[in-house]
């Protein structure tokens, strides 16, 4: 297995060029901000956008946060890829990457403004540091996972206050190029709720569902994700907590799975039992 690197300064367009310098490369995976990314797919690891702090942005970039180092380290074990383009702010930087994950040092080293121009160099800039925009090298279906609350931008992410005003969210969002020419992506918080009902109803447990509650939780101008809440008449016989843990689980999965929202915290409320009076007569 081969490494090679890119390297620049952070927000002058590395990610955006990731893709093509792989390909000319002969590169079939990438490392980025904390994420392994093989054939499109993140394939491993964690992003560093995630984290609240620079600090700790900065520890998970460069995989010295506990357990991201092997998780990675297993991930490449596993997909064997034959060269990793490793990204990075300096030479020092993705040299350290590499022997932190013990994939051997660094063959050839890329310099952003080898491959791109000053204009872009200063456009990218723009967008990262005045619009607060980031490129991640892999498709959005791949990106839900791995960061919080985000969909691709230019699709934009809308959600409809209590209000019935819209809310632009996201404006720290991530871009991804391919994918700008598919306009807005408009999801309401009731296509939310909807997923709520479907996923709970499907239970023989839950007899009946109620009022279903989406919060966005904001830092700022920054979109973090979602917290769910919701009702539900519970079904006499069954075992509660072990029903509504399985519950939670499935509704994660599936509200991140349809929206990329990244899903915080689900509260379930039990509100009453339903004694089926028919079935206890006869039996």
């Amino acid at each position: 297995m081969d490494v090679i690197a890119l390297v620049g300064p952070s927000g002058t367009g590395k990610s955006h060029r990731a893709l093509w310098v792989a390909r000319n490369n002969g590169a079939d995976a990438i490392i980025d901000d904390g994420i392994l990314i093989k054939d499109g797919k993140v394939i491993g690891g964690t992003s560093a956008k995630k984290e609240k702090n620079r600090i700790m942005a900065v520890r998970r970039a460069i995989f010295v946060l506990p357990g991201h180092a092997s998780a990675v380290r297993k991930a490449i074990a596993e997909s064997l890829p034959r060269r990793i383009l490793l990204l990075g702010t300096s030479e020092n930087m993705v040299q350290k990457i590499a022997k932190t994950l013990r994939i051997g040092p660094v063959s050839k080293i890329i310099r952003i403004e080898d491959i791109a121009s000053k204009k872009d160099m200063e456009i990218a800039k723009y967008h990262r540091l005045k619009r607060g925009e980031h490129i991640i090298p892999v498709p959005s279906i791949e990106l839900k996972p791995h960061f919080s609350g985000y969909l691709i931008d230019p699709i934009k992410s809308f959600f409809k206050t209590s209000s019935s005003r819209r809310r632009r969210l996201g404006e720290r969002s991530i871009v991804r190029p391919v994918f700008s020419y598919y306009g807005k992506l408009i999801i309401d918080d009731s296509v939310i709720k909807n997923i709520v009902h479907i996923v709970a109803e499907k239970l023989d447990e839950v007899y009946r569902v109620g009022a279903a509650h989406v919060y966005h939780v904001v830092n700022g101008d920054e979109d973090l994700g979602i917290t769910v809440s919701l009702e539900i008449v519970f079904a006499y016989g069954y075992a509660i907590a072990e029903t509504m843990e399985a519950l939670r689980r499935d509704l994660q999965m599936e509200i991140e799975r349809m929206t990329g929202m990244v899903v915080h915290e689900i509260d379930i409320l039990v509100k009453s039992l339903h004694v089926d009076l028919t079935h206890q007569v006869h039996a």
